[in-house]
């Protein structure tokens, strides 16, 4: 027999939830074909069969959250011999967990948990452990968000209509409290009286700070408290990229923007390894990273997330945008593998099109630096010549570790990007 247990699938998790079965008892399988679609804090991920066989038992219930380890299911390998007496014993240690999820459910939605008629749900596990909490059987609950997506707000109208909790005229917003978060949160409320000298409105809302939300701050407060971090700004002339974009697109090619970014910096970091670093201070050594993986900043339903383009010194510009374009696909879609997150050295954030000048970017702990692009805008420009012109300018932030570097370096690598990106000409030179 093969257990087939829970493991770490990245970035540190420590529980899951399992929201689909790709199979049932009595199912034969091969080596490496899905079995089980577990979601975590950041991403849903498939386990695969570790064996080929056959499925001999299931033993934790779809919309259970079980930790770091824990028996699944049971596959009989081929060539395998009797059950293991261990297996029950496994099914009688889940099956206190499950009455327990079980009992969270409301009492009028008894019968259908027990009917076993749930509905496949799209909702982020930060979504789902709200649920929990409020005690809602989640698939009673109808999603407004993108491709029916159930999220914390439509959480909140469930309970305040199951509770019969009307919202203010004024304001639709209504204070939700998980119960036994209530004692905590009116002290919490009585301290910050007795601090502002002010009383909390009664149709105060309160946001839960778990999850996804609670990592990301998690990761840029190490960030901010580790590094001492310097950012550097720059003005980059799009004029001429964008005239060659144009061409290209006549030509029936559309790459975007940002791929001849990724492309202009790896050609820079090559240049200047030391911003393609990671401080090792135990060690006493800055270690310079011999893969060139870009990170990239998304802004997703459910928070930021990193996917990573590895090796995107040895990709073309045209392949860099179309692993752009899935990665953030991927992302919008909660359908990043572990994988597509890992080993970034280098990560860029474009912010242009929400429409930012400027800002300070924290860089993505432990990694050396981190490039923010802003809005594009056509401005008047005093050419070399002295003459005027109309020019589409755009803004950049590069924010680095001033442990591993120096501000005259910084400048020097951006003024390399620059020269790149103001002179598509040269590329065929540089990238020859």
């Amino acid at each position: 027999m093969v257990e087939v247990k829970l493991h770490d699938i990245g970035e540190g998790m420590t529980e899951g939830e399992i929201i689909h079965y790709f199979v049932k008892v009595g199912d034969t399988v091969k080596a490496d074909e899905p079995l089980v679609e577990v979601q975590t804090d950041k991403m849903v991920a498939e386990l695969p069969a570790p064996a080929s066989g056959k499925v001999k038992d299931i033993i934790i219930d779809r919309g259970t959250t079980v930790s770091v380890g824990t028996t699944l299911l049971v596959l009989e390998a081929e060539g395998g011999g009797a059950a293991e007496p261990a297996i029950e014993k496994k099914r009688e240690e889940a099956a206190p967990k499950q009455a327990e999820v079980q009992a969270l459910q409301p009492q009028q939605t008894a019968s259908a948990v027990q009917k076993g008629e749930k509905k496949f749900i799209i909702a982020a596990p930060s979504t789902r452990r709200i649920a929990r909490e409020f005690r809602v059987d989640i698939n009673e609950i109808t999603g407004t968000g993108k491709i029916g997506r159930i999220t914390v707000e439509d959480v909140y109208n469930f309970v305040k209509k199951r509770d019969g909790l009307q919202s203010s005229k004024e304001e639709n917003a209504v204070s939700v409290e998980v119960p036994e978060q209530k004692a905590e949160m009116k002290q919490d409320v009585q301290k910050q009286e007795v601090r502002e000298g002010t009383k909390p409105q009664a149709d105060e809302e309160f946001i839960p700070f778990r999850g996804r939300r609670k990592q990301i701050a998690k990761k840029m407060t190490q960030s901010l408290f580790t590094i001492p971090h310097v950012t550097h700004f720059e003005e980059i002339d799009l004029t001429e990229l964008l005239v060659y974009r144009k061409d290209l697109k006549e030509m029936d090619i559309n790459v975007s923007a940002v791929a001849f970014f990724i492309k202009a910096i790896t050609v820079a970091l090559k240049q200047f390894p030391v911003f393609n670093a990671k401080l090792d201070e135990e060690n006493e050594v800055i270690r310079l990273e011999k893969e060139y993986n870009i990170g990239i900043a998304t802004d997703t339903e459910d928070g930021l997330i990193v996917p990573v383009i590895h090796h995107a010194d040895q990709l073309s510009v045209r392949q860099i945008h179309d692993k752009l374009k899935e990665l953030t696909k991927k992302a919008q879609e909660g359908k990043l593998a572990p994988a597509d997150m890992k080993g970034g050295t280098f990560t860029i954030s474009n912010v242009g099109p929400l429409g930012s000048i400027g800002a300070t970017p924290i860089i993505n702990h432990p990694e050396t630096g981190l490039i923010a692009f802003h809005k594009t805008k056509k401005m008047a420009v005093v050419m070399e010549n002295d003459e005027i012109a109309v020019r589409s300018i755009m803004n950049l932030s590069m924010a680095f570790d001033h442990r591993v570097a120096d501000g005259a370096t910084a400048v020097a690598f951006t003024n390399r990007f620059k020269q790149l990106i103001e002179n598509p000409k040269l590329w065929p030179i540089e990238l020859a």
